[in-house]
C-alpha cells in the first residue's frame, strides 16, 4: 500500500511514509478532506500497473488518488463495504467519478481509469495507515441502512423564487423510517440534468432508494416520468399504479399523474407528486413494501413466495 496526500484540490498528490486519518473527515491536513462522502480516494495498484503497460508511464498519486492498494478490484465491491487497515476504518462510499474536464493523463492516453476504477470511502474509525500496510474487508455486522436520496424538480425552487416543503418532508420521513438520506437535491424542471443526477446517484453511489418529487404532471415543463423511463433498465409499474389507484379515493386529478416507478442497476427509483401533502399520501401506500423490493436488488431476500 502507498498512501499520498494533496495540498490543494485538482492537484497530484504526493506521496508520505504515513498518514492520520480522522474519523469523518479523512487524512489530516490533506485538501480533500472534510464532512462529505468522498473524504479517501483508491485505487488499485494493479489497475495502474495494467494502465502503464499501455504507456502511461504514471505513478501513485498522479490521479489523485490517496491510497494505492494491492489485490484488490475496489470496482467489484459495493458501495458500503468496510475496508479495513489496522485502526482505520473506511466504508466505501462511491464507485467512479465524473470527469468535467480531461486531465493531462487522458490527454496524453485518450483514456483515464480513475473516472471507472477509482473509489472513495469516508472514515468511521481513526488511526495512521502506514505505506506497506495490510488492508482487508472487514464483515460488517448488523443490516447496512437504506440509502437514499431526495430529488425536488422546481424551476421556481431552484431559482429561489418559492421554498422547497416537499423535499424535507419526504426527506425527514425517510430519516424517521431508518433510512440514510445522503443526498438532497433541488433542481430545475429539466429532462437532461435530472438523467444526469439520477445515473450518477444509481450508478456511482449505487443507492437502494431515490424518490423525486414534482415534474409528474401534464404541462410541458413536466419531465420527470420522460428522464426516469429513459434512465431506467427495468419498469415496476404496479408501485405508480397504486399510488394512483390510491390517490384517485381522494382526488380525480390523480388519474393524470404521470408518475413512473423504475430500477436501474439495483436502486429503485418511485416519482412522488409536487405537494407535500400528495406526497405524503403516496408514501403511505410503498413504504411497508419497498424493503422486501429493495432487499430482493441487493440479493439480501430470496424468498417471495407467501406462507
Amino acid at each position: 500500500m502507498r498512501c499520498a496526500q494533496a495540498n490543494a484540490r485538482d492537484c497530484k498528490k504526493s506521496d508520505v511514509k504515513s498518514a492520520h486519518f480522522t474519523t469523518e473527515w479523512g487524512i489530516d491536513g490533506d485538501a480533500h478532506a472534510g464532512k462529505w462522502h468522498r473524504q479517501i480516494s483508491l485505487l488499485s495498484a494493479d489497475k495502474i500497473a495494467a494502465f502503464n503497460e499501455k504507456g502511461a508511464n504514471v505513478i501513485p498519486g498522479a490521479f489523485g488518488e490517496n491510497l494505492v492498494v494491492e489485490g484488490f478490484d475496489f470496482r467489484s465491491l459495493p458501495v458500503g463495504t468496510l475496508l479495513r487497515c489496522g485502526d482505520v476504518l473506511l466504508e466505501m462510499t462511491q464507485i467512479g467519478k465524473q470527469c468535467h474536464s480531461h486531465c493531462e493523463i487522458y490527454k496524453k492516453m485518450g483514456d483515464c481509469i480513475m473516472p471507472r476504477e477509482g473509489v472513495f470511502a469516508r472514515v468511521i474509525e481513526p488511526g495512521t495507515i502506514t505505506v506497506g500496510d495490510e488492508m482487508v474487508i472487514e464483515k460488517r455486522e448488523g443490516h447496512f441502512p437504506w440509502q437514499a436520496a431526495v430529488i425536488t424538480l422546481s424551476d421556481k425552487g431552484s431559482a429561489g423564487q418559492r421554498k422547497d416543503e416537499s423535499g424535507p418532508a419526504i426527506a425527514k420521513r425517510l430519516a424517521d423510517s431508518g433510512y440514510d438520506v445522503v443526498e438532497e437535491l433541488l433542481i430545475p424542471d429539466d429532462e437532461r440534468v435530472l438523467k444526469q443526477e439520477l445515473m450518477r446517484l444509481c450508478d456511482q453511489r449505487q443507492l437502494d432508494l431515490i424518490l423525486t418529487t414534482g415534474g409528474t404532471g401534464c404541462s410541458p415543463r413536466d419531465t420527470t416520468p420522460e428522464a426516469t423511463l429513459a434512465v431506467a433498465d427495468r419498469n415496476v409499474p404496479g408501485i405508480a399504479e397504486a399510488m394512483r389507484a390510491a390517490s384517485l379515493r381522494i382526488t380525480p386529478h390523480a388519474m393524470i399523474s404521470r408518475a413512473a416507478s423504475v430500477i436501474r442497476g439495483k436502486t429503485l427509483i418511485i416519482n412522488l407528486p409536487g405537494s407535500p401533502k400528495a406526497c405524503m399520501e403516496n408514501m403511505d401506500v410503498f413504504m411497508d413494501t419497498i424493503p422486501h423490493a429493495m432487499g430482493l436488488l441487493r440479493n439480501e431476500v430470496h424468498d417471495c413466495a407467501r406462507k
